[in-house]
C-alpha cells in the first residue's frame, strides 16, 4: 500500500511539474511574441514625415481633420484622417473633397509617399518648390492654386499621373519633362498657361492622356506627333500651324477653338489606284471633259503627265546648277580683276600691297585701330542679339549648365528701352529704394502689372564679364521658393545690367516697423512670428535645400519684403558674389557692420551660413522690440540693438519692458520667452554655437 501511494504521489508530482513546465513555456512564448511585436510592429512614424505633415497642417490653416496636429503626434499609429502608412512611412495622403483652404506650404518633403490627392478643395498659393521624389500619383486639380508650374517636377522620376487642372496657374509650361519616362497622364487644362509646348514633352514615351484645353497656349503641336497618345485635348487655345497627320489618328483627339491652318501636312504619295477603286473624277483629271478621253486612256495620260513633270524637274535642276556655276565663275573673275587693279595702283604709287612700309604709319595705325574697334563692336552686337534669344535653364537644379542656358518659362529678357518706358526713364518718383548694389524702381507694364527693377551700379558689376553676369542670372533663376522674391527677368544691353523682380506692394519690413504706421498696426504678435518664420524658411532653403548651398550675405530688415497679406519675400538672394569683393563688397560690409547686422567673425574676413543666422537674429530683435538695429538718436548705450538687448533676453521682467510698445501687451509671456530664446541662440558670438536654420524653423513652428 505504501509503495502504491508513493507511486501515486510521484505520478501526481510529475503531472504537476508537466503543467508547470507547460505554463512556463506558454508564458515564455507569449513574452517572446510581445517582444517581437514591440520590435517589428511599432507604429512610430518616421520623424521626417511627422515634421512634413505638421508643416502641411499649419499651411492648410489647421483644418478640422481627425487626429491632425501642428506638432508631433503619430500619424501612422493614430491613423490620422486621410493618411495611409506602410510600417513607419507615410505612403499616401488622400484629402479629396474636404473643403480645405490655406496653402500647401513651401515643401512637401515626405520621404516615401507615393500618392497625394488634394483635389476638389479651395487650396490657394503656389505649388511647393520642393516635392517628394517618390511620388507617383499627384493630384491638385480643382483648387485655387496660383503662380507657375515649378521646375521641381523635373526631379519626380517616379511620376505617372500629374493633375493640375482647374486652377489659376499662369506662365509657361516648364521644359522639365526630360527625366519623366513613366508619366502616363498629364492634365493641365482650365488654367491660364501661355507660351509654346516645351521640347522635352517629346520625351514622354509612355504618355497616353494629355489634356491642355482652356488655356492660352500658342505655337504648333509638332512636339507631340511621336507620342503614344490615346487621348489628346487641346481645345480653346491659340495653337496654329498645320496639324501633324499622326495626331489625326489619335482615338480621342479634340482640337476645336484653335486658329489652326486648315492645310493638313501632306502624307507621302499613295500607290496607283487599283481598278476596284474606280476611275478618277473629273476634279482629279481636269482635262478629261475637254478632250473627252475614255476611262481606258486615263493611265496613259497619267504616265505622260508624270514623264513630263520629271523632265521639267530635271531641266530646272540642270539650269539651276549652271546658273550657280556661272555666278561663281563671275565672282571669281571679278575678284581677280579687282586684285590685279589694286596691284597695279600699288606699283604706280610705289607701295607694296602686302609688304613694305606705308607712306604714313600713323594713319595706317589709326585705320587699323578703327577697324578693330568696329570688329569688336560687331562681335558685341552679335553677342547681345544672341543673348536676347537664349532663354533656357538647367535641366536639374544641382547640375551646372552654361551661363546662357536659361528657362523660358520663368525668365524674360527685357530691352533698356522697354524698362525706361515702364519706369518713366527711371525717374525719381518711380524710385522705391536705394540698395548696396543699385537703385530699385517701380515699373508699370502696359497691362497694369507692377514689377521692381534693380538698376545695378557700375561699381557693383565692375570687372564682371558678360558671361559672368549671365552665370549670375542663371543662379538667380534657379532660386525658386515661396518666401524668396520671384525673379522675373533681366536686361544686359548697351552696357546696362538690370534685374527684374516681382513687386511687393507693402514694401520692406524696415518700413513696416519704423516708417509706415498703418502697416505697423497690423503687425500683431502672431503676425511677427509668421514674418520671422517666412524669413527663416527662405534662409533654410538657401542653406539646406538648394544645391550647391548659398549664403545671403546681406540679410537685414530692408531686404525682407511684404506682400498685401504680409507674406515674406526675401530679396537680394543669390547676389552674394557681387558682395564678396570689390568696392560694392566693401560698401556692403561697412553698412552691414555700421547698422549692427554683421556677425563678429565678419570683421575677421569670414562669412558663412552661420553669419546669415546671426543677421537673422538681429531681424528678429527688430520684430521683438520695434527698434532699429542701429539708432543714432538714442543714448549711446542703446544705439546698437544687439549690445543693448543681449543682457536682458533671459530676464522676463526686463524682456517684457523691451517689447514693442505698440503691441500693448497682447502676447503670451511663454511665447515671448521662446521668441527671445531663439534670438539668443542666433546671435551667439561663436558661429559654431548658432543653430542651423532648419532648427530655427522648427522652433518657430512650435510657437504657432
Amino acid at each position: 500500500m505504501k509503495r502504491k501511494k508513493t507511486r501515486e504521489l510521484e505520478a501526481d508530482s510529475v503531472e504537476k511539474m508537466g503543467y508547470i513546465n507547460r505554463d512556463l513555456c506558454v508564458g515564455l512564448f507569449t513574452g517572446l511574441m510581445l517582444i517581437l511585436q514591440a520590435a517589428f510592429c511599432t507604429g512610430d512614424t518616421d520623424l521626417s514625415d511627422v515634421a512634413a505633415i505638421n508643416n502641411l497642417y499649419v499651411a492648410l490653416g489647421f483644418p478640422p481633420l481627425e487626429g491632425w496636429q501642428p506638432f508631433g503626434g503619430d500619424p501612422c499609429l493614430e491613423k490620422w484622417q486621410g493618411v495611409d502608412c506602410v510600417f513607419s512611412d507615410i505612403t499616401a495622403i488622400r484629402l479629396r473633397d474636404m473643403n480645405l483652404g490655406g496653402q500647401l506650404g513651401n515643401t512637401l518633403d515626405f520621404q516615401s509617399i507615393i500618392e497625394m490627392d488634394f483635389s476638389n478643395n479651395h487650396i490657394g498659393g503656389a505649388i511647393p518648390s520642393t516635392l517628394p521624389l517618390t511620388i507617383k500619383n499627384f493630384s491638385l486639380s480643382a483648387n485655387q492654386l496660383t503662380g507657375s508650374i515649378p521646375y521641381a517636377i523635373s526631379s519626380l522620376a517616379q511620376l505617372s499621373d500629374l493633375s493640375l487642372n482647374n486652377n489659376r496657374l499662369t506662365g509657361r509650361i516648364p521644359d522639365a519633362f526630360q527625366q519623366l519616362p513613366g508619366l502616363v497622364t498629364l492634365d493641365l487644362s482650365d488654367n491660364n498657361l501661355t507660351g509654346q509646348l516645351p521640347p522635352s514633352m517629346g520625351n514622354l514615351s509612355y504618355l497616353r492622356a494629355l489634356r491642355l484645353q482652356n488655356n492660352q497656349l500658342t505655337g504648333t503641336l509638332y512636339v507631340l506627333q511621336d507620342l503614344p497618345l490615346q487621348d489628346l485635348n487641346v481645345e480653346k487655345n491659340q495653337f496654329s500651324g498645320p496639324i501633324p497627320p499622326k495626331l489625326l489618328g489619335i482615338p480621342n483627339f479634340r482640337k476645336d477653338g484653335n486658329p489652326f491652318n486648315t492645310t493638313i501636312i501632306p502624307s507621302p504619295p499613295a500607290a496607283s489606284p487599283s481598278p476596284v477603286a474606280g476611275p478618277p473624277s473629273s476634279e482629279e483629271v481636269p482635262w478629261k471633259q475637254a478632250n473627252g478621253p475614255s476611262e481606258s486612256h486615263t493611265p496613259t495620260i497619267t504616265n505622260a503627265r508624270k514623264s513630263f513633270t520629271a523632265k521639267r524637274i530635271i531641266w530646272i535642276a540642270v539650269a539651276g546648277v549652271l546658273t550657280f556655276f556661272a555666278l561663281g565663275l563671275f565672282a571669281f573673275m571679278f575678284r581677280c580683276f579687282r586684285r590685279r587693279l589694286q596691284n597695279r595702283n600699288a606699283k604706280r604709287l610705289g607701295v607694296g600691297v602686302y609688304k613694305g612700309p606705308p607712306e604714313n604709319p600713323h594713319n595706317v595705325k589709326r585705320e587699323a585701330t578703327v577697324k578693330e574697334n568696329k570688329r569688336m563692336d560687331s562681335i558685341q552686337k552679335l553677342q547681345d542679339e544672341e543673348d536676347m534669344h537664349i532663354k533656357k535653364v538647367a535641366a536639374a537644379s544641382s547640375g551646372r549648365q552654361p551661363a546662357n542656358y536659361l528657362n523660358p518659362s520663368s525668365i524674360e529678357v527685357y530691352t533698356v528701352a522697354s524698362l525706361q518706358q515702364y519706369t518713366n526713364s527711371f525717374s525719381q518718383e518711380h524710385c522705391i529704394g536705394e540698395g548696396t548694389l543699385g537703385s530699385v524702381y517701380r515699373a508699370e507694364l502696359p497691362d497694369g502689372k507692377l514689377l521692381a527693377v534693380k538698376n545695378m551700379d557700375t561699381a557693383a558689376s565692375k570687372g564682371q564679364s558678360h558671361e559672368e553676369f549671365l552665370e549670375l542670372v542663371h543662379i538667380i533663376t534657379r532660386i525658386q521658393h515661396a518666401n524668396v522674391v520671384k525673379f522675373v527677368g533681366y536686361c544686359a544691353e548697351h552696357g546696362q545690367r538690370l534685374l527684374v523682380y516681382e513687386y511687393c506692394p507693402k514694401g520692406t519690413l524696415y518700413d513696416a516697423l519704423h516708417a509706415d504706421n498703418e502697416i505697423h498696426k497690423k503687425l500683431s504678435w502672431s503676425a511677427r512670428i509668421r514674418v520671422a518664420l517666412g524669413a527663416a524658411r527662405a534662409l533654410e532653403y538657401m542653406h539646406e535645400g538648394f544645391q550647391p548651398p548659398i549664403v545671403h550675405r546681406n540679410l537685414k530688415s530692408c531686404n525682407v519684403l511684404l506682400t498685401d497679406e504680409l507674406e515674406v519675400r526675401v530679396s537680394d538672394c543669390g547676389l552674394a558674389p557681387l558682395l564678396s569683393s570689390g568696392s560694392a563688397g566693401q560698401k556692403s560690409g561697412r553698412l552691414l557692420t555700421a547698422y549692427g547686422y554683421s556677425a563678429p567673425e565678419f570683421e575677421l574676413g569670414s562669412y558663412t551660413q552661420q553669419s546669415d543666422v546671426y543677421s537673422f537674429g538681429v531681424v528678429m530683435l527688430e520684430l521683438l522690440t520695434g527698434r532699429k538695429s542701429f539708432d543714432r538718436l538714442r543714448p549711446r548705450a542703446q544705439q546698437l540693438l544687439v549690445r543693448w538687448a543681449v543682457p536682458q533676453l533671459h530676464d522676463i521682467d526686463a524682456l517684457s519692458k523691451m517689447v514693442d510698445p505698440s503691441l500693448n501687451g497682447a502676447y503670451p509671456l511663454k511665447s515671448l520667452s521662446r521668441f527671445a530664446d531663439i534670438i539668443s541662440s542666433c546671435i551667439q558670438r561663436e558661429p559654431e554655437f548658432r543653430p542651423a536654420m532648419s532648427e530655427v524653423v522648427l522652433d518657430l513652428l512650435r510657437m504657432i
